[in-house]
């Protein structure tokens, strides 16, 4: 119809009564005035994308092409996500049919930020492809977004925590007490990142300490941080592959975050070769992502893999298991399952801290790796702290032992 606008278009399929504002590339608008955030349609190829990938894979490549921006609050904005998402389908076509024309239905490249990798998956060439993808893009992005403890999995919040860095630090005492570790305590750390485990035990602890991560930024920054710390020849990091480690035993093992990037059809040869790294009676502490039963569909990796934005943009090849698939495998492998603890509450904190920050510093953000690569980060850690929140999305520390003829070595009620 002649003199429509975009906005009572775009109405028909979302509705007038939204939460957020909603400005279109044709200068109309829905949504109140006044809303705490408003997504901006910049260009028709916004609707070409959510025709071509319906749900949340065709608004994150617009999101992270700039034909959609987000202003204000992200958190909010993120609830016209799911509408698209749940509104996709024939009516999102005829629009998209009826304001950009038979041009809607010509594919579009996927923005340049987007995973393509080779190989056998979950190979260890192609693990150390999805993992520089991820982590080898600037370490001083990562020092915006994480702050000065450079660590990269959920902190651990009590009531009279203040900074990010303290719950930070907390988390690692927790995983510290739980090993049991004690001066001269070996200490094997299954990716270890930017080092802040290590350091944290080598200082706290007195433990001896090697820490295995496959990322090359990683490695580099932690070995130099080790030797500013003057911990060189008690903490050793290592640029390798936790399947080629085989300089056992050790007294405890740590995987902090890690654990995502195993996938299915690995869990056995992963848990089978920390049982075979561990004296008789020594402890794992694994701490990883998991998804919750009731959202586990199909079989197999089916069931585990990552949704599409984040497996294509953020950890591809990622996959999340569910909890009692993990503490099975863990059993299976000979450990003996003593302590299981979820954080889900603490991550949606952590995240929120480190959306704050990246926005906070976003025009350094975007000089370090560019403004597609700040989207997808921004959409990444916002839409993360939203699903942890809503359980759709779980965190756990899940402590074994290498029990041995009946022993654990541990207290009849320990004190973590």
């Amino acid at each position: 119809m002649w003199g429509v606008t975009l906005a009572e278009r775009l109405a028909g399929i979302l509705g007038t009564d939204l939460p957020i504002g909603v400005a279109l590339y044709d200068g109309s608008r829905l949504g109140p005035a006044d809303a705490p955030a408003t997504v901006a349609v910049r260009a028709p190829d916004a609707l070409r994308r959510i025709v071509q990938s319906p749900g949340e894979l065709g608004f994150s490549r617009a999101y992270v092409a700039g034909d959609i921006d987000i202003d204000g609050d992200v958190f909010a904005a993120l609830e016209l996500r799911d509408s698209f998402a749940r509104s996709a389908g024939l009516r999102t076509l005829a629009l998209a049919l009826r304001v950009v024309g038979p041009r809607a239905l010509r594919p579009l490249s996927p923005p340049p930020e987007e995973a393509r990798l080779r190989g056998t998956r979950h190979s260890k060439a192609r693990d150390a492809a999805a993992i520089a993808h991820h982590y080898d893009l600037s370490n001083d992005f990562y020092r915006l977004l994480l702050g000065p403890s450079m660590t990269y999995s959920c902190a651990v919040w009590s009531p009279d925590t203040t900074t990010l860095e303290d719950a930070q630090a907390a988390k690692h005492e927790l995983i510290c007490r739980k090993l049991a570790l004690e001066p001269e305590t070996r200490l094997l750390d299954i990716g270890s990142g930017w080092g802040s485990m290590l350091l944290h035990a080598a200082h706290q602890h007195d433990v001896r300490a090697v820490g295995v991560t496959i990322s090359r930024n990683q490695h580099d920054l932690a070995t130099k941080r080790v030797a500013e710390a003057g911990l060189v020849g008690r903490v050793d990091v290592r640029l390798q592959d936790y399947r080629d480690v085989d300089d056992g035993p050790y007294d405890a093992v740590s995987s902090i975050g890690m654990f995502e990037h195993v996938g299915l059809a690995r869990l056995s040869e992963y848990f089978q070769r920390i049982h075979g790294l561990l004296r008789p009676g020594g402890r794992l502490l694994n701490h990883a992502i998991g998804r919750p039963a009731h959202m586990a569909r199909g079989r197999g990796r089916a069931a585990t893999k990552a949704n599409p934005f984040i497996d294509r943009y953020v950890f591809p090849d990622g996959e999340l298991h569910e909890l009692g698939t993990v503490i099975s495998a863990m059993q299976h492998a000979g450990f003996e399952v003593r302590h299981v603890e979820s954080l889900r509450e603490h991550y949606a904190l952590t995240l929120r801290r480190w959306v704050a920050n990246l926005e906070a510093s976003w025009e350094s953000a975007v000089e370090e790796v560019g403004s597609a690569r700040a989207r997808v980060w921004r959409l990444y850690l916002a839409g993360s702290a939203l699903a942890f929140e809503a359980d759709r999305t779980q965190v756990h520390q899940v402590l074994a032992t290498k029990t041995a003829d009946g022993a654990s070595g541990m207290p009849l009620r320990p004190a973590f």
